[in-house]
């Protein structure tokens, strides 16, 4: 999907390029500088900082307080004290009652009466006897604690036992989001990854204030997704992948822990099934979708644009509404993905009819369709979000044709492929990705805003950011990771942070600081020259 039509060779080995970046510095293991991360040091930007007060210092007799009636605070302090306690060494008892000799500890409150924090606003306050988060909502305070996370020594991210001290800087934070849409996408198609690396995967999204992960679960080089109604779509779709490997898919038991798994950490699954192209797994598995009655045999190239189903057969609509159904039925989010890019092989006026199908078949399992901007092609239907993977380049006519759906009522998610896209080349050099849409350094995937991207449309149609991983190159973690990091922070902090906060500068900054959290985490990540990396 999204790419030209070309061969790709062999998957490269990467294991040099990336031996070093998930290594711990021997400098993390020793006390932190007596001068804690400031406030304004965190990804993404906070919306306003106020500095200023003594620091807050984390002692084994600190305790993490909720109102006693709060059970989703209850639930996001546990969180935090099980990510504390092992780095720390500490009880971090979570408690509604204070404790003596303890100050007033760390405390998580709900219902903040300020209406401009909205669903995922948060106010993070800093004294020298205690660190206050309060939100009005769930998802504010869960991504307040992760603010108050990048507060600390990146060695808090470790799973065992590290010096002290622990401290948080003091003064205040407020901070809401810029877009409602920040998310992520994870081709699971091209190559299958299994349900704990995608967990892995919302934890990150998640650390980063993140709260979308779309899911590319259908391609021609598999289909994921057990379907009770069309059970070879996963038995047989799902057998093979890119380079011919043993593929996978996920049962409904895996989909459902996945979808639970991400709403604990306030991230909403957007399930994507590609058609009316992108379908030769479909195809594959079942002969009555082609129009000749024959089906093409599995496919594990790299090629796009040539497969599509048979449009206006019965046996197609039964497909899409069967399909759509179930995938509606499993997923408590409101948008269902659609895909409809690069459908080469499917004359536009059937691709016009089919998408009106297919949208009105999401509408009626009761979802929000998205699709990829070629939606716009069509008939996009009301409050239809169209996800833009064009380029600096893209001819204006395509873009006419996505400012004008825009501005009938359509939403629109920034994903252009030079900019957003996790699968290009950083150079020329770097050992991992593609390049077609040209070569994406760590500044380029940063510098642009989504804004005024696209010239005619206003910044109150744009829903969001997302940034892609096409998975094509991509067959392991430490892969998935090295084309991820450092360019996913840059994305998040687009989709958060007001405009007035990005620079380049400072944010190079901000971003070298991440590197020894990573390797705490054991994230594999991309060296950039453009960064001036701590160690």
């Amino acid at each position: 999907m999204t790419r030209p039509p070309r061969l790709l060779s062999a998957l490269l080995l990467v294991a040099a390029a990336l031996a070093g970046t998930a290594q711990a510095r021997a400098a993390d293991g020793a006390p932190g500088p007596a001068t804690p991360v400031p406030l304004t040091h965190v990804i993404p930007a906070p919306a306003s900082v106020h500095p200023g007060g003594d620091p807050y210092e984390i002692t084994a007799r600190t305790r993490i307080r909720v109102p006693h009636d709060a059970p989703e605070a209850r639930r996001i302090a546990g969180r935090l004290a099980a990510l504390l306690r092992p780095s720390t060494g500490y009880p971090l008892p979570v408690t509604s009652t204070g404790g003596p000799g303890g100050g007033d500890g760390i405390r998580l409150l709900l219902g903040d009466p300020d209406p401009a924090l909205g669903a995922e606003g948060y106010r993070l306050t800093v004294t020298r006897r205690s660190v206050t988060l309060s939100a009005r909502e769930p998802a504010g305070l869960f991504h307040g604690v992760q603010t108050l996370r990048q507060l600390l020594p990146p060695r808090v991210e470790r799973d065992h036992r590290q010096p002290g001290p622990w401290t948080v800087s003091g003064g205040t934070v407020t901070d809401v989001p810029r877009y409602a849409h920040r998310g992520a996408m994870l081709d699971v198609a091209r190559h299958f990854f299994p349900v704990d690396e995608v967990k892995r995967t919302v934890d990150q999204l998640a650390l980063y204030k993140m709260n979308t992960l779309h899911l590319h679960l259908s391609d021609d080089q598999g289909w994921r997704l057990a379907v009770d109604s069309w059970p070879r779509l996963a038995t047989y779709g799902g057998s093979t992948q890119v380079g011919g490997g043993p593929g996978g898919f996920y049962d409904k038991d895996d989909y459902r822990e996945i979808v639970r798994y991400a709403a604990s950490r306030h991230v909403t699954v957007v399930p994507e099934i590609d058609m009316p192209g992108h379908t030769n797994a479909a195809l594959a598995s079942y002969a009555r979708l082609n129009c000749d009655g024959v089906a093409p045999p599995l496919y594990t190239g790299t090629s796009v644009g040539f497969s599509s189903l048979c449009v206006g057969k019965p046996d197609t609509d039964e497909f899409v509404d069967d399909v759509l159904g179930e995938l509606a039925e499993l997923t408590p989010g409101p948008t269902l993905h659609i895909g409809g890019d690069e459908a080469h092989s499917t004359g536009h006026a059937d691709y016009a009819a089919f998408m009106e199908k297919a949208q009105r078949a999401v509408a009626r399992h009761g979802k929000r369709v998205a699709g990829w901007h070629q939606l716009a092609g069509a008939r996009p239907a009301p409050g239809a979000l169209l996800q833009y993977w064009g380029y600096d380049r893209t001819g204006a006519a395509e873009r006419a044709q996505v400012v004008a759906a825009v501005r009938a009522g359509a939403g629109l998610v920034l994903s252009p492929a030079d900019r957003a896209y996790l699968d290009m080349k950083y150079t020329k050099d770097t050992p991992l990705g593609l390049e077609w849409a040209g070569l994406v350094e760590v500044r380029r995937s940063y510098d642009w805003d989504p804004g005024s991207y696209l010239p005619g449309v206003p910044e109150s149609a744009v829903a969001g950011v997302e940034a892609p991983l096409w998975t094509e190159t991509v067959s392991t973690r430490a892969q998935r990771e090295y084309l991820t990091f450092p360019r996913l922070p840059g994305v998040a902090e687009l989709g958060w942070s007001p405009r007035s906060t990005h620079g380049w500068g400072g944010y190079r900054v901000r971003l070298a600081a991440q590197g020894p959290r990573w390797e705490a985490m054991g994230v594999s990540y991309y060296r950039s020259p453009q960064v001036p990396w701590v160690g």
